[in-house]
Protein backbone atom coordinates (compact mmCIF):
# COMPACT_ATOMS: atom_id res chain seq x y z
CA UNK A 1 0.00 0.00 0.00
CA UNK A 2 1.08 3.37 -0.83
CA UNK A 3 2.45 5.67 1.95
CA UNK A 4 0.14 8.40 3.19
CA UNK A 5 1.06 12.07 3.41
CA UNK A 6 0.91 14.10 6.79
CA UNK A 7 -1.92 16.75 5.36
CA UNK A 8 -1.91 20.17 8.10
CA UNK A 9 -5.70 22.06 7.94
CA UNK A 10 -5.87 25.49 9.59
CA UNK A 11 -9.04 25.56 10.41
CA UNK A 12 -8.97 28.30 12.88
CA UNK A 13 -12.47 29.72 11.67
CA UNK A 14 -14.41 26.43 12.88
CA UNK A 15 -16.60 27.94 15.66
CA UNK A 16 -15.40 31.60 14.88
CA UNK A 17 -19.14 32.29 13.40
CA UNK A 18 -17.70 33.53 9.78
CA UNK A 19 -19.70 32.58 7.73
CA UNK A 20 -18.48 31.16 4.41
CA UNK A 21 -14.82 30.98 5.30
CA UNK A 22 -15.72 28.58 8.31
CA UNK A 23 -18.62 27.11 6.19
CA UNK A 24 -15.92 26.05 3.36
CA UNK A 25 -13.73 24.54 5.89
CA UNK A 26 -16.07 22.61 7.78
CA UNK A 27 -17.59 21.01 4.67
CA UNK A 28 -13.99 20.42 3.05
CA UNK A 29 -13.03 18.28 6.33
CA UNK A 30 -16.22 16.53 6.85
CA UNK A 31 -15.54 15.40 2.48
CA UNK A 32 -12.17 14.60 3.00
CA UNK A 33 -12.93 12.34 6.56
CA UNK A 34 -15.44 10.70 4.56
CA UNK A 35 -13.33 10.40 1.13
CA UNK A 36 -10.00 9.85 2.35
CA UNK A 37 -8.55 6.96 4.68
CA UNK A 38 -5.09 6.94 2.91
CA UNK A 39 -3.43 9.97 4.31
CA UNK A 40 -3.40 11.37 7.95
CA UNK A 41 -5.07 14.52 8.46
CA UNK A 42 -4.11 17.12 11.73
CA UNK A 43 -6.75 19.99 11.91
CA UNK A 44 -5.53 22.84 13.89
CA UNK A 45 -8.90 25.02 15.93
CA UNK A 46 -8.22 27.50 18.12
CA UNK A 47 -11.98 27.28 19.69
CA UNK A 48 -11.60 25.29 22.89
CA UNK A 49 -15.31 24.08 22.63
CA UNK A 50 -15.04 23.19 19.18
CA UNK A 51 -12.17 21.06 19.21
CA UNK A 52 -13.42 18.93 21.63
CA UNK A 53 -16.63 18.41 19.18
CA UNK A 54 -13.87 17.23 16.23
CA UNK A 55 -12.06 15.15 18.54
CA UNK A 56 -15.19 13.23 19.48
CA UNK A 57 -16.42 13.22 15.57
CA UNK A 58 -12.83 12.24 14.40
CA UNK A 59 -12.95 9.62 17.20
CA UNK A 60 -16.08 7.92 15.93
CA UNK A 61 -15.81 8.61 12.00
CA UNK A 62 -12.19 8.74 10.93
CA UNK A 63 -9.48 8.00 12.77
CA UNK A 64 -6.80 9.31 10.29
CA UNK A 65 -8.19 12.50 11.49
CA UNK A 66 -6.83 14.35 14.52
CA UNK A 67 -7.20 17.68 15.91
CA UNK A 68 -4.58 20.15 17.29
CA UNK A 69 -5.74 23.25 19.83
CA UNK A 70 -4.25 26.67 19.29
CA UNK A 71 -4.42 29.80 20.86
CA UNK A 72 -7.55 31.90 19.79
CA UNK A 73 -6.34 33.91 16.83
CA UNK A 74 -5.60 37.46 17.47
CA UNK A 75 -4.66 40.46 14.24
CA UNK A 76 -1.05 40.16 15.10
CA UNK A 77 0.04 36.83 17.18
CA UNK A 78 -1.12 33.63 16.11
CA UNK A 79 -0.42 33.05 12.14
CA UNK A 80 2.87 34.22 12.64
CA UNK A 81 4.69 32.35 15.92
CA UNK A 82 2.25 29.88 17.17
CA UNK A 83 1.07 28.33 14.39
CA UNK A 84 4.30 28.20 12.47
CA UNK A 85 5.86 27.16 15.74
CA UNK A 86 3.76 24.08 16.31
CA UNK A 87 4.41 22.83 12.80
CA UNK A 88 8.32 22.97 13.51
CA UNK A 89 7.71 20.95 17.10
CA UNK A 90 5.38 18.64 14.81
CA UNK A 91 5.97 19.01 11.37
CA UNK A 92 3.38 17.89 8.43
CA UNK A 93 4.01 17.29 4.84
CA UNK A 94 1.65 20.57 3.82
CA UNK A 95 -0.19 22.90 5.49
CA UNK A 96 -3.87 24.06 4.02
CA UNK A 97 -4.48 27.80 4.79
CA UNK A 98 -7.23 30.46 3.78
CA UNK A 99 -6.12 33.60 3.17
CA UNK A 100 -3.22 33.44 5.02
CA UNK A 101 -0.38 31.46 5.66
CA UNK A 102 2.59 31.81 8.48
CA UNK A 103 5.53 33.98 7.01
CA UNK A 104 7.98 31.88 8.62
CA UNK A 105 5.69 28.30 7.37
CA UNK A 106 8.62 25.28 7.36
CA UNK A 107 6.05 23.57 5.34
CA UNK A 108 4.98 23.55 1.71
CA UNK A 109 1.43 25.78 1.81
CA UNK A 110 -1.56 25.40 -0.29
CA UNK A 111 -3.59 28.55 -0.08
CA UNK A 112 -7.76 28.77 -0.69
CA UNK A 113 -7.94 32.43 -1.68
CA UNK A 114 -12.22 33.09 -1.94
CA UNK A 115 -11.86 36.66 -3.19
CA UNK A 116 -9.90 39.51 -3.09
CA UNK A 117 -12.46 42.09 -1.81
CA UNK A 118 -9.95 43.65 0.24
CA UNK A 119 -8.00 44.82 -2.62
CA UNK A 120 -10.77 45.97 -4.89
CA UNK A 121 -12.75 47.53 -2.59
CA UNK A 122 -10.70 48.37 0.57
CA UNK A 123 -13.37 51.29 1.98
CA UNK A 124 -15.94 48.17 3.35
CA UNK A 125 -13.05 46.69 5.59
CA UNK A 126 -11.70 48.07 8.70
CA UNK A 127 -8.17 50.18 7.62
CA UNK A 128 -6.32 47.82 9.93
CA UNK A 129 -8.19 45.25 8.38
CA UNK A 130 -7.92 46.23 4.79
CA UNK A 131 -3.85 46.76 5.58
CA UNK A 132 -3.21 43.41 6.90
CA UNK A 133 -5.00 41.30 4.22
CA UNK A 134 -3.10 43.22 1.41
CA UNK A 135 -0.06 42.44 2.96
CA UNK A 136 -0.55 38.63 4.03
CA UNK A 137 -2.90 37.68 1.58
CA UNK A 138 -0.32 39.04 -1.56
CA UNK A 139 2.59 37.21 0.34
CA UNK A 140 0.98 34.02 1.27
CA UNK A 141 -0.71 33.84 -2.55
CA UNK A 142 2.70 34.52 -4.20
CA UNK A 143 4.57 31.71 -1.88
CA UNK A 144 2.10 28.89 -2.30
CA UNK A 145 2.87 26.27 -4.02
CA UNK A 146 -0.86 26.05 -4.65
CA UNK A 147 -3.64 28.49 -4.57
CA UNK A 148 -7.24 27.06 -5.02
CA UNK A 149 -10.11 29.63 -5.63
CA UNK A 150 -13.72 29.21 -5.64
CA UNK A 151 -14.92 30.62 -9.04
CA UNK A 152 -13.17 31.32 -12.40
CA UNK A 153 -14.14 34.71 -11.71
CA UNK A 154 -11.91 34.91 -8.33
CA UNK A 155 -8.83 32.95 -10.70
CA UNK A 156 -8.80 35.45 -13.45
CA UNK A 157 -9.25 37.79 -10.89
CA UNK A 158 -5.89 36.02 -8.61
CA UNK A 159 -4.10 36.03 -11.97
CA UNK A 160 -4.42 39.42 -13.14
CA UNK A 161 -4.44 41.36 -9.30
CA UNK A 162 -1.09 38.94 -7.83
CA UNK A 163 0.39 37.89 -10.96
CA UNK A 164 -0.14 33.97 -10.16
CA UNK A 165 0.57 32.22 -12.76
CA UNK A 166 -2.30 29.24 -14.46
CA UNK A 167 -0.10 26.35 -13.46
CA UNK A 168 -0.55 27.11 -9.60
CA UNK A 169 -3.91 28.15 -9.76
CA UNK A 170 -6.95 25.36 -9.16
CA UNK A 171 -10.47 26.49 -9.19
CA UNK A 172 -12.29 23.78 -6.98
CA UNK A 173 -16.33 25.05 -6.19
CA UNK A 174 -17.76 25.21 -3.13
CA UNK A 175 -21.09 22.33 -2.80
CA UNK A 176 -24.32 22.28 -0.88
CA UNK A 177 -24.66 20.33 1.84
CA UNK A 178 -27.28 17.62 1.44
CA UNK A 179 -29.53 19.16 4.07
CA UNK A 180 -30.55 22.36 1.71
CA UNK A 181 -33.42 20.89 -0.12
CA UNK A 182 -36.73 21.16 -0.44
CA UNK A 183 -38.61 18.76 1.56
CA UNK A 184 -39.52 19.25 5.12
CA UNK A 185 -39.59 16.34 7.45
CA UNK A 186 -43.08 18.64 9.16
CA UNK A 187 -43.57 21.83 7.34
CA UNK A 188 -46.38 22.53 10.25
CA UNK A 189 -43.06 22.14 13.09
CA UNK A 190 -40.61 24.18 10.47
CA UNK A 191 -42.97 27.07 10.28
CA UNK A 192 -44.15 27.14 13.85
CA UNK A 193 -40.30 26.81 15.00
CA UNK A 194 -39.66 29.62 12.66
CA UNK A 195 -42.57 31.83 14.33
CA UNK A 196 -41.70 31.33 17.95
CA UNK A 197 -37.47 31.33 17.20
CA UNK A 198 -37.46 34.11 15.14
CA UNK A 199 -40.65 35.83 14.95
CA UNK A 200 -41.37 34.84 11.44
CA UNK A 201 -44.44 34.83 9.02
CA UNK A 202 -43.85 31.97 6.16
CA UNK A 203 -43.44 34.50 3.03
CA UNK A 204 -40.95 36.46 3.96
CA UNK A 205 -37.73 37.98 1.98
CA UNK A 206 -34.55 36.71 3.23
CA UNK A 207 -31.19 38.69 3.36
CA UNK A 208 -28.58 35.98 4.69
CA UNK A 209 -24.61 36.48 5.48
CA UNK A 210 -22.48 37.94 7.20
CA UNK A 211 -23.41 42.17 8.24
CA UNK A 212 -20.85 44.33 6.55
CA UNK A 213 -20.73 47.02 3.91
CA UNK A 214 -19.61 44.45 1.29
CA UNK A 215 -22.78 42.64 1.55
CA UNK A 216 -24.88 46.30 0.55
CA UNK A 217 -28.06 45.84 3.63
CA UNK A 218 -28.32 49.70 3.54
CA UNK A 219 -29.75 49.67 -0.13
CA UNK A 220 -31.63 46.55 0.44
CA UNK A 221 -33.33 48.27 3.11
CA UNK A 222 -33.96 51.22 1.51
CA UNK A 223 -35.87 49.55 -1.28
CA UNK A 224 -37.97 47.79 0.65
CA UNK A 225 -39.29 50.99 2.37
CA UNK A 226 -39.69 52.46 -1.16
CA UNK A 227 -41.72 48.88 -1.82
CA UNK A 228 -43.93 49.42 1.19
CA UNK A 229 -44.68 53.04 0.65
CA UNK A 230 -45.38 52.82 -3.27
CA UNK A 231 -47.22 49.03 -3.09
CA UNK A 232 -48.66 49.25 0.33
CA UNK A 233 -50.96 45.86 -0.16
CA UNK A 234 -47.58 43.96 -0.38
CA UNK A 235 -46.83 43.37 3.36
CA UNK A 236 -43.66 40.58 3.55
CA UNK A 237 -41.46 40.60 6.08
CA UNK A 238 -37.65 41.67 5.35
CA UNK A 239 -35.25 39.07 7.54
CA UNK A 240 -31.77 39.87 7.57
CA UNK A 241 -29.93 37.04 9.30
CA UNK A 242 -26.39 36.85 9.67
CA UNK A 243 -23.95 38.06 12.23
CA UNK A 244 -22.69 41.32 12.41
CA UNK A 245 -19.08 42.01 11.84
CA UNK A 246 -17.52 45.28 10.68
CA UNK A 247 -18.18 48.78 9.89
CA UNK A 248 -21.99 48.98 10.24
CA UNK A 249 -23.29 50.28 13.34
CA UNK A 250 -23.16 53.73 11.82
CA UNK A 251 -25.15 52.73 8.65
CA UNK A 252 -27.77 51.05 11.16
CA UNK A 253 -28.42 54.29 12.93
CA UNK A 254 -28.81 56.04 9.94
CA UNK A 255 -31.43 53.30 8.98
CA UNK A 256 -32.90 53.28 12.46
CA UNK A 257 -33.41 57.23 11.55
CA UNK A 258 -35.13 56.47 8.66
CA UNK A 259 -37.75 53.65 9.80
CA UNK A 260 -38.32 55.44 13.34
CA UNK A 261 -42.01 56.89 12.08
CA UNK A 262 -42.85 54.15 9.82
CA UNK A 263 -45.99 51.87 10.99
CA UNK A 264 -44.28 48.82 9.78
CA UNK A 265 -41.02 49.02 10.81
CA UNK A 266 -41.14 45.80 13.16
CA UNK A 267 -41.47 44.32 10.08
CA UNK A 268 -37.55 44.43 9.15
CA UNK A 269 -36.38 41.87 11.47
CA UNK A 270 -32.64 41.39 12.33
CA UNK A 271 -32.33 37.32 13.51
CA UNK A 272 -28.58 37.65 14.28
CA UNK A 273 -26.42 34.90 13.89
CA UNK A 274 -28.55 31.91 12.86
CA UNK A 275 -27.38 28.15 13.61
CA UNK A 276 -26.62 26.02 10.46
CA UNK A 277 -28.94 23.39 11.81
CA UNK A 278 -31.61 26.28 11.22
CA UNK A 279 -30.72 26.98 7.77
CA UNK A 280 -32.90 25.08 5.63
CA UNK A 281 -35.70 25.95 7.35
CA UNK A 282 -35.13 29.76 7.40
CA UNK A 283 -34.76 29.20 3.44
CA UNK A 284 -37.92 27.00 2.64
CA UNK A 285 -39.78 29.97 4.48
CA UNK A 286 -39.32 32.41 2.13
CA UNK A 287 -40.81 33.93 -0.57
CA UNK A 288 -37.29 34.69 -2.22
CA UNK A 289 -33.53 35.20 -1.35
CA UNK A 290 -32.31 38.42 -2.11
CA UNK A 291 -28.61 38.95 -1.85
CA UNK A 292 -27.38 42.46 -3.31
CA UNK A 293 -23.56 41.79 -2.52
CA UNK A 294 -21.59 43.95 -4.00
CA UNK A 295 -18.84 41.77 -4.97
CA UNK A 296 -18.52 37.81 -4.11
CA UNK A 297 -16.03 34.91 -5.07
CA UNK A 298 -18.34 32.43 -5.14
CA UNK A 299 -21.56 32.97 -2.77
CA UNK A 300 -23.32 30.31 -0.93
CA UNK A 301 -26.47 31.87 0.67
CA UNK A 302 -27.81 31.96 -3.45
CA UNK A 303 -27.20 28.34 -4.53
CA UNK A 304 -28.44 27.47 -0.93
CA UNK A 305 -31.29 28.72 -1.92
CA UNK A 306 -32.00 27.28 -5.13
CA UNK A 307 -31.37 24.30 -3.21
CA UNK A 308 -34.87 25.20 -0.77
CA UNK A 309 -36.53 26.00 -4.31
CA UNK A 310 -36.66 29.29 -3.30
CA UNK A 311 -36.10 32.32 -6.35
CA UNK A 312 -33.20 34.15 -5.77
CA UNK A 313 -32.82 38.14 -6.43
CA UNK A 314 -29.01 38.91 -6.45
CA UNK A 315 -25.80 40.91 -7.92
CA UNK A 316 -24.72 41.25 -11.84
CA UNK A 317 -21.57 41.32 -10.02
CA UNK A 318 -18.41 39.43 -9.06
CA UNK A 319 -18.73 35.99 -9.17
CA UNK A 320 -22.80 35.79 -9.08
CA UNK A 321 -23.53 35.38 -12.96
CA UNK A 322 -20.85 32.53 -13.09
CA UNK A 323 -22.68 30.58 -9.57
CA UNK A 324 -25.94 31.30 -10.68
CA UNK A 325 -26.23 31.44 -14.10
CA UNK A 326 -29.86 32.00 -15.93
CA UNK A 327 -31.07 30.92 -12.70
CA UNK A 328 -31.47 34.19 -11.06
CA UNK A 329 -33.26 37.73 -10.91
CA UNK A 330 -29.96 39.97 -11.75
CA UNK A 331 -30.16 43.78 -10.72
CA UNK A 332 -27.49 46.51 -10.12
CA UNK A 333 -26.28 46.49 -6.61
CA UNK A 334 -25.31 49.81 -6.43
CA UNK A 335 -29.16 50.91 -7.41
CA UNK A 336 -32.30 51.07 -5.34
CA UNK A 337 -34.19 51.30 -7.96
CA UNK A 338 -32.92 48.28 -8.99
CA UNK A 339 -33.48 46.04 -6.08
CA UNK A 340 -36.19 47.11 -5.65
CA UNK A 341 -37.43 46.01 -9.41
CA UNK A 342 -35.94 42.69 -8.91
CA UNK A 343 -37.85 42.27 -5.33
CA UNK A 344 -41.22 43.54 -7.17
CA UNK A 345 -40.71 40.89 -9.82
CA UNK A 346 -40.54 37.87 -7.78
CA UNK A 347 -43.51 39.05 -5.29
CA UNK A 348 -46.04 39.39 -8.57
CA UNK A 349 -44.91 37.57 -11.04
CA UNK A 350 -45.54 34.16 -10.16
CA UNK A 351 -44.73 32.69 -13.85
CA UNK A 352 -41.12 34.53 -13.78
CA UNK A 353 -40.92 32.95 -9.79
CA UNK A 354 -41.39 29.23 -10.65
CA UNK A 355 -39.41 29.56 -13.53
CA UNK A 356 -36.15 30.34 -11.22
CA UNK A 357 -37.56 27.78 -9.44
CA UNK A 358 -36.90 25.02 -11.67
CA UNK A 359 -33.70 26.52 -13.11
CA UNK A 360 -32.20 26.94 -9.58
CA UNK A 361 -32.81 23.62 -8.73
CA UNK A 362 -30.98 22.25 -11.65
CA UNK A 363 -28.39 24.81 -11.56
CA UNK A 364 -27.82 23.95 -7.48
CA UNK A 365 -27.06 19.99 -8.50
CA UNK A 366 -23.77 21.32 -9.82
CA UNK A 367 -22.19 21.98 -6.28
CA UNK A 368 -21.05 18.79 -4.27
CA UNK A 369 -18.40 19.21 -1.34
CA UNK A 370 -17.43 15.71 -2.44
CA UNK A 371 -16.16 16.86 -6.01
CA UNK A 372 -14.30 20.31 -4.21
CA UNK A 373 -13.05 17.09 -1.51
CA UNK A 374 -11.37 15.06 -4.23
CA UNK A 375 -9.80 17.92 -6.45
CA UNK A 376 -8.39 19.09 -3.03
CA UNK A 377 -7.16 15.75 -1.97
CA UNK A 378 -5.67 15.88 -5.82
CA UNK A 379 -3.54 18.89 -4.83
CA UNK A 380 -2.17 18.05 -1.90
CA UNK A 381 -1.18 14.59 -2.69
CA UNK A 382 0.80 16.12 -5.74
CA UNK A 383 2.33 18.78 -4.16
CA UNK A 384 3.69 16.35 -1.50
CA UNK A 385 5.09 14.00 -4.26
CA UNK A 386 7.04 17.25 -5.60
CA UNK A 387 6.98 19.84 -3.50
CA UNK A 388 9.82 22.06 -5.29
CA UNK A 389 7.93 21.32 -8.28
CA UNK A 390 7.03 24.59 -10.71
CA UNK A 391 4.72 22.31 -12.90
CA UNK A 392 0.96 22.84 -12.79
CA UNK A 393 -0.63 21.64 -9.29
Amino acid sequence: MTRGFHIGIDAHALGARQGGNETYIRELILALARHDRQNRYTVYIANRASAAEWRDHFARTASNFGVRLLPPPTPIVRAPLALAYELRRRPVDLLHVQYTAPPFCPVPVVATIHDLAFEHYPETFTRRGSWQLRLTVRYTARRAACVLTVSDFSRDDLRRTYGIPDERLVVTWNGIDPRFNRFAENRAAELKGLEENYGLRPGYILALGSLQPRKNIPRLIRAYIDLRRNRPELTPQLVIAGRELWLTSAIFREIDRELQDLPWRHDIIFTGYVPESDLPALYRGAKMLVYPSIFEGFGLPPVEAMACGIPVVTSQAGSLPEVCGAAARYVDPWSVDSIGHGILDLLTDDQLANRLISLGIEQARQFDWQKTAIRTRQVYEQICRNPSSTEQC
